[in-house]
């Protein structure tokens, strides 16, 4: 055991006061709406021997601030050590948390998040009984619950325990719970006004849409989620009701604003630094994901931050660190974690997952780690003091760990040792550290039921890629592939800088598609082409005609064929193009209504191929990213920051992003792209040039299609999970989504 790691206390504390909050709970004070105009909610969120990790959230019910002092007192002798986004002072019992400056204004309705880490006597730790806002009192109660006790090591939070549910239908899969996602959009005179429909809910599922009290639609809305409320006055707001066997249920959340077609997210870029060679470098925003962090059915962001001297791995020289932070949709910081200098930056070092792994309705985030690694909580992994660069900044010695973050508070939860372990740098494929750090990151559905973690190392060569349970608190290997073992050796060579999760056998179980090799859901080799590595792959149900999922993928091997499209489920080659170079990029989908199924093209081939390899027509304008934009199923060409609409005689503009630009170099991709907010079509979401918001634009166009949203599509789930991996690639659905396409089964799954 890491001596960094929870050792859990054998004995009971005794039963507390009732105004005491045993270990671990997570518990909630709220103070009512009343005259003051806030509300506080105060949580525990971890504990141990001699400290515990709050964090508050202070809502304004009144008028507009700018500046804000929040002051409560402690009955139990507690004392903050740490605090992140406030200023905290304690004179005393009397705790005063000043705002950051950047979280200063709070409008009406509005949020500032913060967080500390306490000191307290291990036995009693009641919470504040009333807060104060700027002199203003919030009053309220606690109401005090019972949990297990401590650790005792330093601070590793005790885990939420999961909540009791009902039994899940036969073979669902956990999947998100979800609010509407309200958006509105300014579209001409008016504003596109959408919201989601959830894989849980029937077709007889009917809305009353809101503006302000008035009802906008006059009888209750039966077709696609969302309205074009025409003449309506910019700036309006939107509620949305559902209607379930007649009767009209609770409001959404109200719409969020985009009164220029885009909502800007506020950003905070960690300070540039300077090598130990003299280099100075600055930070841009960089790859995201999205996941509900905090359980409110409201997607939060989590970003990676990449150096000016970030390195693909055979450039050596030293980089600055690499940071994940956590921002609420209206900009609050959440916490930053650190990953230390001994995580190299560059595309093939970090690959970050986000998702809800125990099911307990709060994302996690998992990352490979090292020594010095600092959590969003203040907490070191390992030894602060190592430094395991050498003279050409590579990272080829000291430990590697794989740490399981708390989606609220940036803590880590769990550490373990990093598997696939780097054993001999040589034995990956070259002795100067290139292909020994190339890592690949996922989540699947292997058991049919509850997401796993995948983390993977090496391609070129050996592959060897391991699947991580997280429940109770604890990461625990389920399994591991290695293409040195018996029986897996057509593996190696077979990776692609990036991956695709699906069932592709149709067993109800996600499997791991690496490249030209597929990894079934128990750990063991399913297929392999031979094909060799590539740049890029595409996997769905690209030829709705047959039964299935097709692999489409493009190879840099110049003696195999340029690209190719597969049997998901066998690895059999459906067509090929001739062998031609190392063909970088390629794409597979329906572009065009004028072809059954998905097109395919590439950087290397001529012409527009259709699901049997043929050139039916001109070749897009880019070969990189896609996005459902426009009213009808025919997906979208995104590439740098615009969306084209593909025709026959040239593509047309339907955006082009204002202030922004695309990540990753010559890949030119966004922060991120998908069903995240609205109704079944994508936002793509690009940093601000300066790198101080992320630019959410989401679709001003009418549309006549009613499906749930994509977020509950298992496939396009875990496919926006991976999106941020490596070379980044655009998320398909378990179905065909296209002209002419059928009505997708409804998905199974289950809310948590």
């Amino acid at each position: 055991m890491h001596p960094f790691l929870p050792r859990r206390r054998t004995a009971l504390l005794a039963a507390a006061s009732a105004a005491a909050l045993l270990a671990g709970a997570l518990t909630t004070v709220t103070a009512a709406a009343a005259a003051t105009g806030c509300r506080v909610d105060y949580r525990i969120t971890n504990q141990w021997g001699g400290g515990f990790g709050a964090d508050v959230t202070v809502t304004n019910l009144g008028d507009p601030v700018n500046g804000w002092a929040l002051t409560w007192s402690y009955a139990a002798g507690q004392q903050v050590t740490q605090f992140w986004n406030a200023t905290i002072s304690q004179s005393g019992a009397q705790v005063t948390a000043r705002d950051a400056g950047y979280n200063a204004a709070i409008g009406t309705g509005g949020t500032a998040t913060f967080g500390f880490n306490a000191s307290w006597n291990d036995t009693s730790n009641p919470a504040p009984t009333s807060f104060a806002l700027n002199g203003a009192t919030c009053p309220g109660a606690t109401t005090p619950t019972s949990a297990p006790p401590p650790t005792s090591a330093s601070p590793t939070p005790t885990p939420t325990p999961t909540p009791t549910t009902t039994t899940p239908p036969a073979g669902a899969k956990q999947m998100e719970k979800l609010d509407r996602g309200l958006v509105s959009v300014r579209s001409g005179s008016g504003n596109l006004v959408s919201w989601r429909l959830l894989g849980t809910e029937t077709s007889g599922v009917t809305f009353n849409l809101y503006r302000g009290g008035t009802r906008v639609n006059g009888t209750p809305i039966t077709g696609a989620t969302s309205w074009l409320d025409s003449g309506a006055a910019a700036g309006s707001a939107y509620t949305v009701r559902a209607v379930v066997n007649g009767a009209e249920q609770a409001a959404s959340a109200p719409a969020l604003q985009f009164p220029n077609g885009y909502l800007d997210v506020p950003i905070q870029a960690p300070p540039g630094g300077t090598t130990p060679t003299g280099e100075a470098y600055t930070y841009s925003a960089n790859d995201a994901s999205v996941g509900d962090l905090d359980g409110d059915g409201r997607y939060e962001f989590v970003l990676k931050w990449d150096p000016s001297n970030s390195k693909d791995n055979s450039q050596s020289g030293y980089t600055g660190n690499v940071y994940l932070d956590a921002y609420t949709l209206t900009g609050a910081r959440l916490w930053r974690v650190d990953l230390g200098r001994n995580i190299r930056a560059g595309a093939h070092y970090t690959q970050f997952q986000v998702y809800d792994y125990d099911g307990d309705g709060d994302a996690e985030v998992a990352a490979k780690t090292a020594d010095g690694t600092r959590s969003g909580t203040g907490q070191v992994i390992g030894s602060s003091s190592a430094d395991h660069r050498n003279s050409s900044g590579y990272v080829l010695a000291g430990p590697e760990y794989l740490t399981m973050f708390d989606g609220r508070t940036g803590a880590a939860l769990s550490t373990v040792d990093y598997d696939p372990p780097r054993g001999t740098v040589s034995s990956w494929g070259d002795s100067y550290g290139n292909r020994v750090d190339r890592f690949l990151a996922a989540t699947a559905y292997v058991d049919g039921q509850r997401p796993s973690l995948i983390m993977a190392r090496g391609y070129y060569t050996r592959a060897v890629i391991a699947a991580w349970d997280f429940r109770d608190g604890t990461l625990r290997k389920r399994w591991t592939f290695d293409s040195n073992a018996s029986g897996n050796g057509a593996a190696a060579g077979q990776g692609n800088h990036n991956l695709s999760v699906a069932d592709v056998d149709g067993d109800g179980r996600q499997e791991i598609v690496y490249g030209a090799a597929t990894i079934d859901d128990n750990g063991r080799l399913l297929w392999s082409t031979g094909t060799g590595h590539g740049d890029a792959m595409h996997v769905g149900d690209l030829d709705p005609a047959r039964a299935g999922l097709e692999v489409f993928k493009v190879d840099e091997d110049g003696s195999k064929p340029s690209s190719w499209m597969a049997d998901a489920r066998t690895g059999q080659l459906l067509w090929q193009t001739a062998p031609n170079g190392d063909n970088g990029r390629g794409v597979s989908d329906d572009v065009w209504a004028g072809s059954p199924g998905a097109e395919s093209w590439s950087s290397a081939v001529d012409g527009l191929l259709n699901t049997r390899g043929q050139n039916v027509g001109r070749k897009p304008s880019s070969a990189n990213f896609l996005a459902w934009w426009d009213g009808d199923p025919v997906r979208e060409l995104l590439d740098g920051t615009r969306i084209d609409k593909y025709g026959t005689g040239g593509d047309t503009r339907l955006l082009t992003g204002s202030g922004v630009a695309s990540n990753n170099g010559t890949k030119s991709t966004p922060a991120l792209s998908g069903d995240i907010l609205g109704d079944w079509r994508e936002e793509v979401v690009w940093r601000t040039a300066d790198s101080t918001a992320l630019r959410i634009y989401s679709t001003p166009s009418p549309t006549g299609l009613r499906l749930p949203t994509l977020m509950h599509d298992p496939q396009y789930r875990v496919a926006v999970a991976w999106q941020n991996t490596a070379y980044n690639q655009p998320p398909h659905p378990g179905f065909h989504l296209g002209d002419g396409m059928s009505t997708p089964p409804a998905p199974n799954i289950y809310l948590r």
